[in-house]
């Protein structure tokens, strides 16, 4: 049997996008309590993160969305990581949410501190996973906010970074314009 360097790198590729979200599942997470969200995006359906990312550059005034797009479509898939908002019951011994207990900083529709903390964490372990397979990958804001903007992690998960993926003789994420 013959396999070709192409699906070899695109099945490489593949199994660490999986390892990676492995990764930010088993991450640590403040007080061992877990709403990190994973997902991998391939095919057509990067080409809407794409064009959801450069409406919202274009929107914005924010060129480098437009710069982000276009990476995503030299990438073969998109690991997407995003965090719900909730609190951690840990009251008035934190108050690192500037509330005075988890109960108010949830009427006010405050942010959990250890929310994207935990988000963090989980991005950190996960881009190690790539990085250790030698793939191709960079963390994006942009990617995050146009998967977001389309709604394809659901209205739970309100915080996401996009991390693309490419196995190519050049990275495409940096010596950017």
């Amino acid at each position: 049997m013959i396999y070709k360097s192409e699906e070899i790198e695109y099945e490489s590729l593949m199994e660490t996008a999986k390892a990676m979200c492995v990764a930010a599942r088993t991450a640590p997470k403040a007080r061992g309590v877990d709403f990190i969200h994973t997902m991998i995006v391939t095919g057509n359906q990067l080409e809407n993160i794409v064009e959801q990312t450069k409406k919202f550059g274009v929107t914005y005034g924010q060129d480098f969305c437009l710069r982000d797009g276009e990476n995503l479509r030299k990438s073969a898939a998109l690991v997407l990581i995003g965090v719900s908002y909730q609190q951690r019951g840990l009251n008035e011994c934190c108050q690192y949410c500037n509330y005075t207990d988890c109960g108010e900083c949830a009427r006010e529709d405050g942010v959990c501190v250890y929310d994207p903390l935990d988000l963090g964490i989980a991005i950190g372990s996960a881009v190690s996973v790539a990085s250790m397979a030698h793939v191709d990958n960079r963390v994006m804001f942009s990617l995050g906010k146009g998967a977001m903007e389309l709604g394809i992690m659901g209205d739970k998960v309100k915080l996401i970074m996009g991390i693309p993926l490419s196995v190519s003789g050049k990275a495409p994420y940096f010596d950017r314009k």
